[in-house]
């Protein structure tokens, strides 16, 4: 009897010792020591409830909010002076909305722009791509839209700025310039009869990327302006892409114009420069997420109204509330 007993001691532990033994008490007290100490080693992130600061907003804030926002099936106007424009369809002589998005009126037409949607790229477009395959003479560009983008050999610059006709030698040493997985700075040439976008970096503006950060977003936040290539004063340039893929690097020393765009720079980024960025890319998924139309300026007073916070805490929802809003002030403020 002694054997089992001390068997079931060795493979059951302390807790059947007390339990056998009649030591009831003895295994309550084992058992709360236990729970104490999981208790301590538990390292819990709590989220304890936070005061908001209010935001008042000026009275022409509100009127931006009044936009014609519509869903599918909304009945746009049944005036019949008007014409059918994209996001729109007739419905016994009433123009009703196929898609959720803002009405734009321009003279007599009508159409809707939708609020999520795929890249649909015009000529003089800015894009920010990633090289997905090499083909002959030609790259494939993933740039956010229905089809693949496509890069010419003769749409970009030769090394050392040489102007000739590429030549075969040209077409085996692709991969030198761009090969899968790089990510390119491009502006559109034209669109194909499918919808397919050209591609070209005719400019030393435009090329392969190198180190900084890709934050993709909606191509519907981003206004379309002059430039795209900013720097900003906080110490950072950012690419705005018109299909929705912004790229935020560091502020660049001078530029070497022979390297014809491929050159890109691997010296490691201070921790300055890192932090900066960081704090740029959270501002740009916080304004992202409240439908904030994305410029040089948003962005800026983005920023700024978060230097308050710590990098980690901008993508809190009462901390990203709160630094939208007071970037939405200042906007106003400054159209007014």
């Amino acid at each position: 009897m002694n054997e089992c007993r001390e068997t079931l001691f060795r493979f059951c532990g302390n807790r059947l010792r007390y339990i056998l033994k009649g030591q009831v008490s003895d295994y309550v007290n084992y058992m709360r020591r236990l729970n104490v100490q999981k208790t301590e080693n538990m390292a819990a992130d709590m989220r304890l409830p936070t005061f908001r600061k209010q935001v008042s907003l000026s009275p022409s804030l509100s009127a931006l909010d009044g936009k014609d926002l519509v869903v599918p099936g909304d009945v746009i106007t049944s005036d019949t002076g008007f014409m059918r424009g994209h996001g729109t369809y007739m419905d016994e002589e009433k123009l009703t909305a196929s898609v959720a998005g803002e009405v734009e009126r321009v003279n007599k037409l009508i159409c809707v722009r939708p609020l999520k949607t795929r890249f649909n790229g015009e000529v003089g477009d800015v894009v920010v791509g990633r090289i997905t395959e090499v083909q002959q003479k030609r790259w494939k560009v993933e740039t956010n839209s229905r089809l693949d983008s496509v890069l010419l050999l003769s749409s970009v610059n030769l090394p050392g700025g040489e102007l000739r006709r590429r030549s075969a030698e040209d077409e085996l040493t692709m991969r030198d310039y761009l090969q899968e997985g790089d990510l390119i700075s491009a502006e559109v040439q034209s669109v194909f009869s499918d919808g397919a976008l050209s591609l070209h970096t005719r400019s030393l503006k435009y090329g392969k990327l190198g180190q900084g950060v890709l934050v993709q977003l909606s191509p519907s936040l981003i206004k379309r302006q002059k430039t795209h290539f900013h720097n900003l004063p906080c110490g950072a340039s950012i690419i705005l892409g018109n299909n929705g893929f912004v790229w935020l690097y560091p502020a660049p020393g001078q530029q070497d114009e022979e390297a014809g765009g491929y050159y890109t720079s691997l010296e490691p980024v201070s921790l300055s420069d890192r932090e900066v960025i960081s704090r740029l890319r959270n501002c740009l998924l916080a304004l992202g997420a409240h439908k904030v139309l994305l410029y040089d300026t948003s962005v800026l007073y983005c920023y700024e109204s978060s230097l308050p916070h710590q990098i980690k805490d901008i993508l809190k929802p009462e901390v990203m509330e709160e630094i939208v809003m007071v970037t939405r002030q200042k906007l106003v403020e400054q159209e007014g």
